[in-house]
């Protein structure tokens, strides 16, 4: 199924994941939603150094999915750090995991997550949570 692009299409996500199907997965479902800019890292310290390289060239990332197991630094540390810098605090998080206990909920939310989503999901579901927290935030292209 094929979505026409929303009002917030020029959205720069950054999608942080390790799992290889999961990232092709997902940017697959963001080009179908109309999402073109997306930037990838394969652990929070590369998705920290890809925001401070985005914001450098004139390209800030305004939106954050990650995955929550990785290598280096996980998606719970990486949604600490970014809530904890001045320049990214504002950036949407939405946490991508298959672990869909109370527990992990509650820790997503703690390091920050706006908004969990858990796999399998489908565009339709994605879409849901990118508009969800693009009116929250109040993002305009």
């Amino acid at each position: 199924m094929h979505y026409l692009a929303t009002a917030h299409s020029d959205l720069h996500f950054l999608l942080t994941s390790d799992s290889e199907p999961t990232s092709r997965l997902i940017v697959q479902l963001l080009k179908e939603l109309g999402y073109m800019k997306v930037s990838e890292a394969t652990n929070g310290a590369m998705a920290m150094r890809t925001f401070a390289n985005a914001r450098t060239i004139g390209a800030p990332v305004n939106f954050l999915i990650t995955d929550c197991a990785m290598p280096l630094m996980d998606g719970l540390a990486l949604m600490r750090e970014v809530r904890a810098d001045a320049q990214l605090r504002a950036v949407p998080m939405l946490m991508v995991t298959a672990d869909a206990t109370r527990e992990h909920i509650l820790a997503a939310a703690s390091a920050g997550a706006d908004d969990y989503l858990v796999k399998p999901f489908n565009a339709a579901k994605l879409k849901q949570k990118i508009d969800l927290l693009a009116t929250k935030y109040a993002i305009t292209s």
